[in-house]
């Protein structure tokens, strides 16, 4: 019986979910952005009967904000994401845009600094040391650097048309803000250019709660996403 209800609860809350319409634009990259769409919108690998990035996608609507100053209004509260970001700075961090073939070792220690991230082992992929890192037209690459100049955090984010998607976070274990700072630079810096609508963070449903927190800090809200392609 619980079950059922807790299925109930589910589904009531996914109907109610805000919709948001999302646009590939394969001009961006016509080689890689046709692969993204198709895995954005291919069956979920656990509940087949929706597609794999479509409900409780974690998304910020940019155009709520007037700029970055309401942006960072809306999050500056005690423990969330501008206050965590505004103790990262005080702590000597920045962030930057990066490139990543000068920072080989730095990302080869942080991806492997823990064996375990919200709770899952780490792939085999991160745990091998690249020699040599392609970028991407529609990709823009960030890192936080601490006071010594040495990276401890680092994100990766594509454009696909009126949004931007998170394809990489990944960070030092501390208690400095570092991840908040990355977000929170990364959505100032999109707001400012104003050349998306959206940024996500990919889905709620399926991560732990503390990563559904670490989102909600940040301003990420569950939506239902509707996929298109030009």
């Amino acid at each position: 019986m619980n079950a059922i209800l807790r299925h109930v609860g589910t589904v009531r809350e996914i109907l109610r979910l805000p919709q948001a319409r999302l646009c590939f634009d394969a001009r961006l990259d016509p080689a890689d952005i046709p692969v993204a769409y198709r895995d954005f919108t291919r069956p979920h690998p656990r509940y087949r009967v929706i597609g794999n990035k479509t409900v409780g996608v974690a998304l910020i609507d940019l155009e709520r904000f007037e700029g970055a100053p309401s942006y960072l209004d809306a999050i500056q509260s005690k423990n969330h994401g501008g206050w965590h970001a505004k103790r990262a700075r005080a702590r000597g961090y920045v962030c930057r845009t990066i490139e990543r073939n000068e920072h080989i070792d730095d990302i080869h220690a942080i991806n492997t600094s823990l064996d375990l991230r919200q709770g899952r082992s780490m792939d085999d992929a991160y745990l091998q040391k690249v020699s040599t890192y392609e970028r991407l037209p529609h990709y823009d690459y960030y890192g936080v650097l601490n006071e010594v100049g040495r990276l401890v955090a680092y994100g990766n984010i594509a454009r696909y048309g009126n949004f931007s998607a998170f394809s990489q976070l990944m960070g030092m274990r501390n208690n400095d803000g570092i991840m908040h700072l990355l977000v929170v630079d990364i959505v100032t810096r999109l707001l400012e250019s104003r050349e998306v609508r959206y940024v996500m963070y990919d889905t709620f449903f399926g991560a732990k709660p503390g990563l559904q927190q670490f989102k909600r800090v940040l301003g990420f809200e569950p939506y239902h996403a509707k996929y298109s392609m030009q």
